[in-house]
């Protein structure tokens, strides 16, 4: 397995929400609008980049932990049982801490 595919991809990934969640906190500071309907329509947005950026902050959490397992050599374990993380399982998710055994026994719990 090329760890080094998984990395790059990974600080890929996290770059992108960088510049994401840094769109969203500008987003936050800019002034309102003083007009109640134009507000009440400012309220309903802030609430969905409020959840975009906390799933964004939840995602740079993974990731950082995935680098983290990367540079302690333990990338590709499965952190609940110690198997081997199919590489295919690892390419549709490189950030996942599970193989697929223990994904589903942790997801039906």
């Amino acid at each position: 397995m090329d760890i080094r595919h998984f990395e790059e991809r990974l600080r890929a990934r996290h770059r992108e929400l960088d510049i994401r969640l840094a769109r969203i906190e500008r987003d936050f500071q800019q002034p309102r609008n003083p007009d109640d309907d134009d507000r009440a329509l400012e309220r309903n947005n802030d609430e969905v980049l409020d959840d975009l950026g906390q799933q964004g902050e939840q995602e740079l959490r993974a990731i950082d932990a995935a680098l983290e397992r990367i540079a302690a050599g333990s990338f590709g374990r499965c952190t609940h049982c110690g198997e081997p993380i199919a590489e295919a399982r690892l390419e549709a998710v490189p950030l996942t801490p599970f193989c697929e055994r223990c994904a589903r026994e942790l997801e039906s719990d």
